[in-house]
């Protein structure tokens, strides 16, 4: 194995000094197997430094104060699901999988380990506008920023974004989101900007979920969205359009959020090399991960596909309505 000088690259060897067969005592061994035991295991430790995993116990439970063990294990825990979610989750969303493990944890706590732990989740890059617009043909902004929903299929939101691929070419993903349960209904991939990409997106969602008569769908001012055959469908059904204000991104922020996060916790992570690889990679992102898997801070930290079933059973008058 291939050691940094100062010896954190091999296992017996670290902080300058060897711990080799009578060069430290049992201590000094507890100790270094306690402050590694994250990313080694004890019975490794224990036989390569010649000693008993029994006596590391005792050595624990008699030397080591109770929060500092607690905090071993602790921390042992939530690297573990940092690795399992690649990185995607920061410490609210840490600390809720942990609880959500039966494990009694605040979360400046698992902040602080985290942080003394090198884990942070993915930064974010900066915004870039992609719209190209037709004001003369926008609709009404009927949604208004009122971005809860008391019951699903009742208002969507749509919007396009570019995933990068190799040699200057570019990906254009389509997304139909409902905005009680942050579900993507709908969702659609090509390589140009034609107005069939969101018409793709709009009819898998039909298809998916059913909706009825009299559903809200906002967009942004994209020619795309006010195409003669996009709003063709939209009568076919007897939806409502809603278009943000002119170079208002705000008003369609759900959406701007999602592409920012599925930005974060994929896109930035690849370098994608065919339009096929990339369109592989996001729709497993979105059906596998974001919709079955991804708790969501909207919906008290449930999946979007737990919340819909959720609110599929729960039948609420209107003055109780939850909030999505």
């Amino acid at each position: 194995m291939i050691a940094h000088p100062d010896g954190t690259g091999y296992f017996k060897k670290s902080g300058h000094y060897f711990l080799t067969v009578g060069s430290a005592g049992q201590s000094m061994k507890y100790q270094f197997i306690l402050e590694r035991h994250v990313r080694y295991s004890i019975s490794n430790q224990c036989r390569v430094l010649r000693v008993s995993r029994a006596g590391y116990y005792h050595w624990c439970q008699k030397e080591v104060p109770k929060r500092q063990r607690e905090n071993a294990e602790l921390l042992k825990r939530t690297r573990a699901l940092y690795l399992h979610y690649r990185g995607r989750y920061g410490s609210p969303r840490i600390t809720r999988a942990l609880q959500q493990e039966g494990c009694h944890c605040s979360r400046n706590r698992v902040a602080r380990l985290m942080r003394q732990d090198g884990l942070r989740a993915r930064a974010k890059r900066r915004y870039v506008v992609t719209t190209t617009s037709d004001h003369r043909k926008a609709s009404p902004n009927l949604l208004d920023r009122n971005f809860h929903a008391a019951r699903p299929n009742q208002v969507w939101t749509s919007d396009i974004t570019y995933v990068p691929i190799d040699r200057d070419a570019f990906l254009y993903v389509a997304v139909v989101m409902d905005l009680c349960t942050r579900k993507v209904v709908g969702l659609a991939m090509r390589d140009d900007l034609s107005q069939q990409l969101v018409i793709d997106a709009l009819r898998q969602a039909i298809d998916r979920q059913q909706p009825k008569a009299a559903l809200l769908l906002h967009s942004d001012r994209g020619v795309q969205y006010s195409a003669d055959a996009y709003r063709a469908i939209l009568r076919e059904n007897g939806f409502r359009q809603s278009m943000s204000r002119k170079g208002n991104c705000w008003d369609n922020a759900p959406m701007e959020s999602f592409f920012k996060t599925m930005k974060i916790e994929l896109v930035y992570t690849q370098d994608y090399e065919t339009h096929q690889e990339a369109k592989q990679s996001i729709f497993e992102y979105i059906e596998i991960f974001y919709n079955r898997q991804r708790m969501h801070s909207a919906l008290n930290f449930q999946t979007p596909i737990a919340f819909e079933a959720f609110s599929n059973q729960y039948t609420p008058t209107m003055a109780e309505s939850p909030v999505c």
